[in-house]
């Protein structure tokens, strides 16, 4: 589609008039649309696609439009900024690019995660070689060529005393783990997961969060799969959920995909609740509730991206500064409790995705070391 043919769409999008034909045609051309800095196009249509980028309904990994509200509300809500510049490219008027310069030595986060052996020793993944590096009671420890840590029990001692393995994720950090029984788990930014490493030779194979992870539990008859956090537990035997749980969030969520779970607060005062697939149990200080939701933007994070539905500022930056390793700074009264919409990959550098947020003209960003400050 030619740039005088998107602008005119984008301005009928902007005042409601786009034809279900018409609104497809934009969609694709926002997801198919190439940024090349060589052959620079109009200001006012960079501008207006990042601002699509944000208002535009949420697209799964499969390609399946998800509708997040009905196109009259979207075109009704939506104030296309025809003016916003030239985010992505070379500008020394553009303040934005000015602004976020800094950025570039802040990349997105990756595999990287501390070990830390029954024994006391601590292991940095990151410089670990693939293949086997650790051996404890009959388990054998392996860095697979993606960077997976795989468990295998290559000796059976029955019942002993239990050695505990913790992995902990830094801010930056992201990691996976195959358990000596098969299960999987994926384990996000700034968490850690404590674990014992003959977890097969117990009765109940019970693991210890903080942060955040999504499960895949192996079933295993008479061996429920328990996950611990400072506030609740979950029961499993085999099934697939995802729970997060960090210090700095007002609520522990657990999101079930497949199968079955038990969600016990560990507040006296808070009953327990069986979840079944698509359904989410929001635990906080006061009572616990269960939403449904769409389970593939609860694990948006797993799948590599960012998904912000109906999100609040504040939340959408405490992401943000996880997986980008930086510190969060909020002037000028802004209301964090503003939501926003979108979807973009977390491999995207964080310039690009704070440029993107920034485009739809509620908030602004600067750059002072590894701080983003957010001002009106």
């Amino acid at each position: 589609m030619e740039n005088k043919e998107a602008k005119e769409l984008l301005i009928k999008y902007k005042v409601g008039i786009c034809t279900d034909e018409e609104l497809a045609m934009l969609e694709s051309w926002y997801l198919n649309f190439e940024d090349e800095a060589t052959n620079l196009i109009p200001e006012d249509v960079i501008g207006a696609k990042a601002k699509v980028w944000m208002e535009l309904p949420v697209h799964s990994r499969m390609g399946k439009a998800v509708r997040l509200w009905p196109r009259i509300a979207i075109a009704a809500s939506v104030a296309i900024c025809m003016a916003v510049g030239l985010i992505y490219y070379q500008s020394a008027k553009d303040q934005t690019v000015n602004d976020l310069s800094g950025l570039a030595t802040i990349v997105p986060g990756g595999n990287k995660a501390m070990l830390t052996l029954a024994d006391g020793s601590k292991i940095d993944l990151s410089n670990v070689s693939k293949g086997t590096f650790a051996n404890q009671s009959g388990i054998t420890i392996t860095k697979a060529a993606d960077g997976q840590l795989i468990y295998t029990v290559v000796e059976s001692k029955g019942e002993e005393k239990m050695q505990f393995n913790t992995i902990e994720t830094p801010r930056g950090g992201y990691y996976q783990i195959l358990l000596p029984d098969g299960s999987k788990v994926w384990l996000n930014a700034a968490s850690s997961l404590r674990y014992p490493a003959n977890l097969t030779a117990m009765n109940e194979r019970r693991v210890e969060l903080k942060g955040e992870a999504y499960f895949e539990v192996k079933k295993a008859n008479h061996k429920p799969f328990i996950v611990a956090t400072d506030k609740q537990e979950v029961e499993v035997l085999g099934t697939h959920f995802n729970v997060k749980s960090y210090a700095d969030d007002n609520s522990t969520k657990t999101t079930l995909l497949e199968g079955s779970v038990q969600v016990i607060p560990k507040s006296s005062g808070i009953s327990g609740v069986i979840l079944k697939p698509g359904l989410q149990a929001e635990l906080k200080s006061n009572g616990l509730k269960v939403l449904t939701v769409e389970v593939e933007d609860e694990i948006d994070w797993k799948n590599g991206d960012f998904v912000f539905k109906e999100e609040r500022l504040e939340s959408i930056m405490r992401k943000i500064a996880r997986w980008y390793d930086v510190q969060v700074i909020y002037r000028d009264d802004v209301p964090k409790n503003v939501t926003l919409e979108g979807l973009v990959s977390r491999a995207k550098s964080i310039s690009e995705v704070l440029s993107l947020i920034e485009s739809t003209g509620k908030v602004h960003f600067t750059i002072e070391g590894r701080r983003i400050v957010v001002t009106k």
